[in-house]
């Protein structure tokens, strides 16, 4: 059996204190953002998570970290979010991708490096939006959403429409009314 250095010894025995003090940043973190994607990260370089993380500072939303899943499992119960479901997805080696406030565009960073890296090893397991556990399909189904200008905007040209289409009807029977009193004029004028 291999000898174990005192570098290994220290990474692998961390102080109570230590882990509760992650776990409660962890906690905070979680309690202040929309959404958790987490993914599988084996054989991920450093230059690769760096890209993502650039990215992800572009979008000016978001976090790529890798997390002890033990930890990560602590401080989701601790918010309220205790689903088996979610444990599942913490095993092996994990990465959080979490969203402050747009987590549409978190997971449309994560989707579209996957889709533009084919060869990556990055995957998506799944995660928490808005305290509800999304499987990987989800995630991905949130990604294709559009962004949240554009819903607005087409949500503000749905409410229009209707009230565009009746200002054209009424405006059309005004001016044919008016069409007919003018015939009308027009007749009598003659007569």
């Amino acid at each position: 059996m291999a000898k174990k250095t005192k570098i290994s010894r220290q990474i692998s025995k961390k102080p109570a204190s230590v882990k509760k003090a992650i776990t409660s940043d962890l906690g905070v973190t979680l309690s202040n953002s929309e959404a958790v994607i987490l993914t599988e990260y084996r054989g991920l370089t450093v230059p690769q998570m760096g890209e993502i993380r650039t990215k992800l500072r572009e979008l000016g939303d978001g976090d790529f970290s890798v997390v002890k899943n033990t930890l990560m499992r602590i401080a989701l119960k601790e918010q309220g979010i205790d689903d088996e479901r979610v444990d599942t997805l913490l095993n092996g080696t994990t990465a959080a991708t979490i969203a402050s406030s747009d987590p549409i565009g978190v997971a449309k960073v994560v989707v579209d490096y996957i889709a533009a890296n084919r060869n990556t090893p990055l995957k998506i397991k799944g995660g928490v939006v808005g305290g509800r556990y999304f499987g990987a399909e989800q995630i991905d189904a949130l990604a294709k959403v559009p962004p949240r200008d554009v819903l607005l905007s087409q949500m503000l040209g749905a409410f229009n429409s209707p009230i565009s289409g009746l200002v054209y009807t009424l405006q059309g029977v005004i001016s044919n009314f008016v069409y007919t009193l003018k015939a009308i004029e027009e007749k009598k004028a003659a007569a």
